[in-house]
């Protein structure tokens, strides 16, 4: 490609992108959903967590199921104003307790209520979400209803498999992880600080 064509073609592409830049001027806060099979979900929702922290920005946290162990995450979040509630029960296969597993998760619910009406939150991370409510812990109306009634300016991220899809409709970014090749899959052992 010679350079003058390429320089068109680079144009093209500049204009295009500098048209939806353009069109993109409504400033709120936006529902974020990362679902799927695919590993990633919660790395994706501590990555934007991280960027917001170090914008000044405030975050709260609810992790629904995880708890049990050692957390990188909370580790280096926490001490930066970062408030983490968790469930702390572990993966409910591992309860087989479905009224236990429910109270847990109701009780910590109440934090992410109080979180999602909190005006001095810019990002909530609701992470593994779609379990509770998957496997009717949670009312998924009670859900619809904090998402719609938080502060305008207020981001939160939904993660975990199976996301209902009335929450996906309503979710401004919906992005799927889905599952090409695992270590787990071919016997290598989660690892701390690179799986959790």
């Amino acid at each position: 490609m010679s350079d003058e064509r390429y320089r068109e073609r680079q144009q093209r592409v500049k204009d295009k992108v500098d048209a939806r830049v353009a069109a993109a001027q409504e400033v709120r806060g936006i529902v974020m959903v990362f679902t799927g099979n695919g590993k990633g979900k919660t790395t994706a929702a501590f990555g934007t967590a991280t960027r917001a922290v170090g914008h000044g920005k405030k975050v709260g946290v609810i992790q629904f199921i995880k708890g049990t162990w050692p957390n990188g995450e909370r580790n280096l979040l926490e001490p930066h104003g970062v408030e983490f509630q968790v469930m702390a029960t572990g993966f409910t296969w591992n309860t087989q307790d479905r009224e236990s597993d429910t109270a847990a998760c109701m009780d910590v619910w109440q934090h992410a209520k109080r979180m999602l009406a909190d005006t001095s939150l810019d990002l909530v991370v609701l992470d593994e979400l779609t379990y509770m409510v998957a496997y009717d812990y949670l009312p998924l109306e009670e859900v619809l209803s904090a998402l719609r009634q938080r502060p305008t300016h207020q981001s939160v991220i939904i993660t975990g498999r199976g996301c209902h899809r009335d929450i996906t409709e309503m979710a401004d970014t919906v992005s799927e992880l889905r599952p090409v090749k695992h270590a787990f899959d071919a016997g290598i052992k989660a690892q701390i600080g690179i799986d959790y």
